[in-house]
């Protein structure tokens, strides 16, 4: 393994942990794709065992032993190295996970190829909040989604906050980002799924309900957490689904609903 003492803060490989926001790393860095930035030693094995290719790695000595054995495959890629206070003036926040690896993002699935191997999908429409994009695929993963897609204006899976909270299942579960509600609702009827809207409504059918007799293939819509979905989503549903509460509560926290919804249509 290729291990770099820092001895100073202006070595042009620093840079992706340095000078560059997680929107840069995306759009700026690299003209093929872009970068993202996987922090702690799990969620690198995790982006490793996805297939994604590492670039630099930012640690502190202790994390190195571990490292080793999961950069075999890299001998090339530089692992930098110095301790908390260097680590901190470069990156701006404690690296309390010991160590964070600027990886190569992967090409996105086409989501018609997506939509056909799939039976259960989560759609994110204009989710913003990074920390509630990571826990909804941490709960698509662990609830036994095939496949999340994002809408155009859905906050970036790839976002560091993001890889952090799903605990790396954003590098293990499929998706895509799909183009708007005209165009999208097309693929949905060709690969033969229902889309099931999750909103309050009147007419809203009752989450239990409509997962006694789910159709084979369903999208479950979940909506942004001011406003909820869009009109054009609504449009879209083949059916508005409601989760049951009690003691007055209306609604849950987008990624407790998703949890919910996903227990009740799994498989």
């Amino acid at each position: 393994m290729r291990v770099v003492p820092i001895e100073g803060l202006d070595r042009p490989e620093l840079a992706d942990f340095t000078h560059l926001t997680d929107v840069n790393l995306r759009r700026l860095r690299e003209p093929a794709g872009g970068l993202y930035l996987a922090e702690s030693t799990k969620v690198i094995e995790r982006a490793i065992a996805a297939g994604h290719r590492p670039r630099a790695v930012l640690s502190r000595q202790a994390w190195v032993p571990q490292l080793d054995e999961l950069l075999a495959p890299f001998p090339d890629v530089p692992v930098f190295v110095g301790d908390d206070d260097v680590l901190e003036s470069l990156t701006g926040y404690h690296l309390h996970r010991g160590a964070i690896a600027s990886m190569h993002r992967p090409e996105l699935p086409d989501p018609a190829a997506l939509l056909r191997t799939s039976r259960l999908v989560v759609v994110l429409e204009d989710i913003v909040d990074h920390t509630n994009v990571g826990a909804i695929f941490r709960a698509a993963a662990g609830m036994g989604a095939d496949a999340v897609l994002v809408t155009p204006r859905c906050a970036d899976p790839l976002y560091r906050r993001s890889v952090r909270v799903s605990m790396g299942t954003v590098l293990q579960i499929p998706w895509a980002r799909l183009p708007e509600w005209r165009e999208a609702r097309p693929l949905f009827a060709d690969a033969g799924f229902s889309i099931a809207a999750l909103a309050l409504a009147d007419d809203a059918v009752p989450l239990d309900r409509y997962a006694e007799d789910r159709p084979d293939r369903v999208a479950l819509v979940l909506g942004s957490e001011g406003d909820g979905l869009s009109r054009a989503a609504l449009r879209a549903a083949d059916t508005v689904v409601t989760i049951p509460m009690q003691h007055g509560v209306d609604s849950l926290n987008v990624a407790a609903a998703s949890a919910v919804a996903l227990w009740a249509l799994r498989r």
